[in-house]
């Protein structure tokens, strides 16, 4: 029952009723439209922030992979704790020049590169600072 057939006084009839024609409608159409086109806004802004919160990269004692926006997350492998650097790459990586690197450590412990640009370029510098490490360890100490 709509609120006219409800409010009707005693002895009250309904004449006739009313539509809206379609360009009143206009607002609804116009964020039928844009809906997709704001969604698609924000997760662009959200894709963003999220690859400007990654970064990557080897130093002279460990592999970092850290994620994150606002909070953060990071996966470690030192250098001494490296058993193997793993790359994968699918076709249309090796067209476009992307990969999947995968660092792994003693115990449990590892890292993924996911979708790295030049991944056979940062499993070699991974390895190098692994070797440059290695090579330090065994150099004697003077004391």
């Amino acid at each position: 029952m709509s609120y006219i057939e409800e409010s009707l006084a005693p002895g009250e009839t309904i004449v006739a009723r009313f539509a809206l024609h379609w360009t009143a409608k206009g607002r609804l159409l116009l964020g039928v439209v844009l809906i997709p086109v704001v969604v698609g806004i924000f997760i662009t802004i959200y894709e963003w922030l999220r690859l400007r919160g990654i970064e990557l990269g080897v130093t002279t004692a460990r592999v970092v992979h850290k994620t994150g926006i606002v909070g953060r997350e990071t996966e470690e492998v030192r250098l001494s704790a490296i058993e193997t650097v793993d790359l994968e790459q699918s076709t249309w990586g090796r067209l476009l020049g992307y990969g999947n690197v995968h660092v792994t450590g003693r115990g449990e412990s590892s890292v993924l590169f996911a979708r790295v640009a030049d991944p056979v370029g940062v499993k070699r510098s991974i390895e190098a600072a692994y070797s440059a490490h290695i090579e330090h360890a065994k150099e004697p100490t003077n004391r």
